[in-house]
């Protein structure tokens, strides 16, 4: 074999060499680029699904919001009415314990058959003050 010959030989050799590496290099590149295309799906999904989440978490902050506003409204109404109710409760007792209306009740309770001492217990008063009451009443 001559020096050319051998030379021919080592260059085809080499080519062939480098062919198979090509080849090689080729399909590897191939599943990159499948690789790299699955993944790019994945992401836009991922994107979507948390475009997604910021949506409902947006939504759900929103009704929080709602809530609270409401929840003040309800919180005002009820301090109103609680005020509505203590003036009446007030007024309730200064009636309750207004003189007419302790003659009243002592005459009532007395009509219905109590003692002396269980009207004066009912009504906080001393039993000559119910005795008063009575003899006045006569």
């Amino acid at each position: 074999m001559t020096f050319s010959q051998l030379f021919l030989l080592i260059i085809s050799g080499s080519e062939l060499l480098l062919l198979v590496l090509l080849i090689v290099f080729y399909m590897r590149l191939r599943k990159s680029e499948a690789l790299l295309t699955s993944m790019q799906a994945g992401q836009e999904s991922l994107v979507a699904k948390m475009h997604f989440n910021a949506e409902l978490e947006q939504e759900i902050v929103d009704s929080f919001a709602k809530r609270q506003q409401e929840l003040q409204v309800l919180e005002t109404q009820l301090e109103a009415r609680a005020q509505e109710l203590r003036t009446l409760l007030e007024q309730a007792e200064a009636v309750s314990r207004s003189p007419q209306f302790l003659r009243e009740l002592i005459l009532t309770g007395r009509k219905k058959g109590q003692t002396v001492p269980q009207l004066a217990k009912a009504t906080n008063l001393s039993i000559d003050e119910v005795e008063l009451i009575l003899m006045e009443a006569d």
